[in-house]
């Protein structure tokens, strides 16, 4: 006697199929936001050495600060994470301020944080409290000088910000994420801190140590005609901790 085996009937694939995609659509951002956990952490620690590159910098140059730059009257100009030759636009990645301190130009990358400009600018997703930590004078321009602090200088160190996750509104497009390796205090009224991680940043601070931060983000428009909902879409605000972006209590050294 034969018989002949059940397969399966139009309803019940259409039933496993839809199954399948309920699950999918509730495992996927589950795995999503646990590979973005795993990235953040890996941010965290190159922020943390970071700062303690910065850390060993002042303690070689007499307790002044990292400046963001160092202006030359040869065609290199050296910035924290890289140098470049103007002259034949080269970047010399081990001229970087903090290259002898950590030997290791991938530290400088934020593996959440792709960007066109990497080849240009190098790998960088980090950016730097220059403001306060390093002022700039241009007041006998063309020769203009950079003015790090010292660490002396800096009151509240576990409260004042080095680094921290940094991107920026592209200028030509006004619409395309892209590196940017200078943090503006709120002040400023130039949003830079980016909130790349589900929704929060990673910063470091001058004691160093390093955490997690949640963008404070702004309403309407502000600056030089920023839009807010164009910033905030793209997870840009500022660093606070007393709700008024008129002022700089995480920048400036108090």
């Amino acid at each position: 006697m034969h018989t002949r085996s059940r397969g399966f009937t139009l309803i019940e694939l259409l039933v496993v199929i839809a199954i399948i995609a309920i699950l999918a659509a509730i495992l996927f951002p589950v795995f999503a936001r646990a590979r973005e956990k795993a990235r953040q952490t890996q941010c965290l620690s190159n922020l943390k050495q970071i700062g303690l590159g910065w850390m060993m910098y002042a303690s070689d140059y007499d307790e002044r600060v990292m400046p963001v730059e160092i202006p030359s009257s040869t065609s290199i100009a050296y910035y924290w994470w890289t140098a470049y030759d103007t002259s034949t636009s080269t970047r010399i990645p081990e001229g970087g301020l903090l290259y002898p301190y950590m030997k290791n130009q991938q530290i400088n990358a934020c593996p959440s944080f792709m960007n066109a400009m990497r080849s240009d600018v190098g790998h960088t997703g980090y950016a730097y409290n220059y403001v306060y930590l390093s002022p700039m004078d241009y007041s006998t321009w063309p020769n203009w000088k950079v003015l790090p602090t010292s660490l002396a200088a800096i009151q509240s160190p576990s409260e004042t910000v080095t680094f921290a996750d940094g991107a920026r509104i592209s200028f030509t497009d006004m619409k395309t994420l892209e590196a940017n390796t200078y943090l503006d205090p709120p002040s400023w009224a130039y949003p830079g801190f980016h909130g790349r991680h589900n929704g929060v940043g990673n910063v470091a601070f001058a004691d160093g140590h390093a955490k997690a931060e949640t963008p404070t983000y702004r309403e309407g428009t502000f600056g030089y005609g920023y839009d807010a909902a164009l910033y905030k879409s793209n997870n840009l605000g500022d660093i606070d901790s007393d709700g008024n972006l008129a002022t700089d209590e995480m920048f400036d050294l108090q």
